[in-house]
């Protein structure tokens, strides 16, 4: 008798086909998002899951699952995923690291064009039917070449946006934990500072570090307050690292240019302070959703399942120590 699992968003065909080689696979194609009962109530008789970042797996469900031996998320960030209760409880927990690097380093150079440039603000201009001829200061916006990039977080995706910045011939600074190798440093272009200083000398800040307690509201009033009053700011990590009511009394107040939103603090309910501001481009958590780079990460959480139930050692482990 195959082992069972639960897909708990929808997924492509080949994923559902992949999984069902190896498995009797219970799936959610209708896309409806479970409630924390609902849920534990169909994990309750399965092996694993391939689960979605909008699913939270936490003590209380796992104590009703006691089956449960796999959770596999799609998507790098884990922050729904309590992995200390998983390790403590012998459930593996795997994310999809990688396969999405290129695809949101191109979005957040989109991103980043789109709110330098006013782009969205200037499309909707035009349907509006405001547009009656074209001036010498409309819609001025801010270069992107030349400007001083700094990046919170370079890791992989912060290496590939450093990547990108070099087309632009922009000087790029960031900030980690603690600083790279001369030579990383030297492949990339980058200069380490602290976050105030990085605060205080870049045009564009562009935010990848992951969430995590330490991590909540790192940018808050006073970092905003240390920005240039041109400076745009781009989220593109996760919500809840930005403190989004401070973001929105800087954006009214000016303290800084623009900013630039792919994630949001309690997403999908957005503050709706963000909706009466021209000057915050926003966009749905939509940074990996490209076809193939969503199919490569359905597809690695699938084979993250796969080897979690067959050999115990799945590529992408989050918590070694959980195997059993």
């Amino acid at each position: 008798m195959k082992p069972r699992i639960l897909v708990s968003r929808e997924v492509f065909d080949e994923t559902l086909a992949l999984l069902a080689e190896h498995f009797d696979v219970e799936s959610n194609q209708t896309d409806q998002r479970f409630s924390a009962d609902e849920l534990a109530a169909r994990l309750a008789d399965k092996q694993a899951a391939v689960i979605s970042t909008s699913d939270r797996i936490d003590a209380a469900l796992l104590d009703r699952c006691p089956g449960l031996k796999a959770v596999c998320n799609v998507g790098v960030g884990y922050n729904n995923i309590d992995v200390p209760a998983c390790t403590s409880r012998g459930v593996m927990a795997t994310n999809t690291p990688g396969v999405l690097t290129d695809s949101v380093a191109d979005y957040t150079f989109g991103l980043v064009i789109a709110t330098c440039r006013r782009v969205t603000e200037g499309e909707h201009y035009l349907r509006d039917g405001q547009w009656k001829g074209t001036y010498l200061k409309q819609m001025l916006g801010q270069d992107v070449h030349g400007a001083t990039l700094g990046i919170f977080g370079l890791g992989r995706i912060g290496q590939a946006v450093a990547k990108r910045a070099a087309g632009f011939d922009m000087n790029v600074l960031y900030h980690n934990r603690s600083p790279l190798d001369a030579a990383t440093e030297k492949t990339f272009n980058a200069s380490y500072r602290t976050k105030e200083a990085l605060l205080r000398e870049s045009d564009i800040v562009v935010l990848l570090t992951p969430y995590s307690a330490e991590s909540h509201h790192m940018i808050g009033a006073a970092e905003l307050a240390l920005m240039k009053p041109s400076a745009v700011l781009i989220n593109v990590a996760r919500g809840g690292i930005v403190d989004d009511a401070a973001l929105i009394e800087a954006l009214k107040a000016r303290r800084i240019w623009a900013a630039g939103m792919d994630v949001y603090e309690n997403e999908p309910a957005l503050n709706p302070g963000f909706l009466g501001l021209k000057n915050v481009v926003l966009s749905p958590h939509l940074a990996s959703a490209s076809e193939p780079t969503r199919k490569a990460m359905a597809n690695t959480a699938a084979r993250n399942c796969i080897a979690a139930l067959t050999t115990g050692a799945p590529p992408n482990l989050l918590n070694p120590e959980a195997r059993r």
